[in-house]
């Protein structure tokens, strides 16, 4: 074989030597570069699972996780099957009520045919009685039937006094008084913790404007 050739031959040899360590280098790189953001990213879902847990517990004890019941007697747990993970529209009532509670419970009627479909979809409604000791079941079934709120979507709560109090006193609308009781609407996103408060003189599209807003912010947060 001529000189010039093998000499040639031997370059290109090493040439490709050259060549083939650079492309291992480069895919032992580019396979640390991916197990790398593998890893980061399963650590950020791990950092973001455990701080959504956190919050879901801080709420948890906060608004507390008591028992109640609602028209349909069924029991329920508080935060985990009232609260948790939803848009909510709260107000307060009692079944004896002769003014305010009837007119605000007509209101939300008004709000819920604005919403459709979006209501126990999207947005739920939940009337809480401050006068737990005559507020049966039987007797919230009878006043939600009465004024077309007993539908998919609309829970009436009552259930042991203490643990009415209770939450009432965290939602923050306790009175001594029953007749005295807020009029106060409570609008809340509970996954994103945006509580607001609607006074009684907001118009039902207003307020239902101001539901949709936080079943978008909602859908923003995912």
């Amino acid at each position: 074989m001529p000189v010039a050739y093998t000499a040639v031959s031997r370059i290109l040899d090493s040439e490709r030597i050259v060549l083939r360590r650079k492309f291992a280098l480069i895919a032992a790189t580019f396979a640390a570069c991916i197990a790398g953001a593998a890893a980061l990213a399963t650590e950020q879902s791990s950092s973001g699972e455990e701080s959504r847990l956190a919050s879901d517990e801080k709420a948890r004890t906060y608004f507390t996780n008591l028992e109640v019941i609602d028209q349909d007697g069924r029991r329920l747990r508080f935060y985990d099957d009232v609260l948790k993970g939803k848009v909510v529209a709260i107000n307060f009532i009692f079944t004896n009520c002769q003014g305010a509670c009837p007119l605000m419970t007509r209101q939300l009627t008004l709000v819920r045919d604005m919403l459709g479909a979006d209501v126990g979809e999207k947005v739920n409604f939940v009337s809480i009685s401050i006068d737990p000791i005559r507020d049966t079941p039987s007797a919230l079934k009878q006043f939600a039937e009465t004024h077309d709120a007993d539908q998919g979507g609309w829970t009436f709560l009552t259930g042991d006094p203490d643990n009415l109090e209770r939450i009432v006193k965290k939602l923050g609308q306790y009175s001594d008084e029953v007749e005295a009781h807020s009029t106060l609407l409570l609008a809340a996103n509970v996954r994103t913790a945006h509580w607001t408060k609607i006074p009684p003189n907001v118009p039902p599209n207003g307020v239902a404007q101001r539901l949709r807003v936080l079943v978008e912010e909602d859908a923003g947060a995912d």
